[in-house]
């Protein structure tokens, strides 16, 4: 389950920000997910759930916000901008494989809130 490395490296990166910010705790995380990351939500949020028991800079009620960003192309020869479904990366406008990836492969920290 990568989903637990993965979230080990998010709360890394809050303890930090927090740590430079003057945080004490943090109540609520939204995090972007890219769906070509092949990480998926659920075990996102169990592994959200473990470290929040773990961590002290976690708020026991503390809330995690997933918000999964879509496969987004754009056509190099047509310019149509479009989302891929089923992993289908022709462009439906012209039929080209000629296509750039310009959404979908990220997944970082949006926002958190904290004291």
């Amino acid at each position: 389950m990568h989903e637990y490395s993965l979230m080990e490296g998010v709360v890394r990166q809050l303890r930090a920000s927090a740590s430079e910010n003057g945080i004490k705790q943090i109540s609520r995380v939204g995090l972007v997910v890219g769906k070509m990351t092949m990480a998926v939500p659920d075990p996102l949020q169990f592994a959200f759930e473990v470290f929040r028991q773990q961590d002290p800079l976690l708020k026991e009620d503390a809330v995690l916000e997933i918000r999964e960003e879509p496969i987004m192309c754009e056509c190099k020869d047509c310019h149509h901008s479009y989302e891929i479904m089923n992993y289908e990366f022709l462009c439906p406008s012209c039929s080209g494989a000629n296509i750039k990836l310009v959404g979908g492969r990220d997944l970082y920290i949006d926002f958190y809130e904290g004291e």
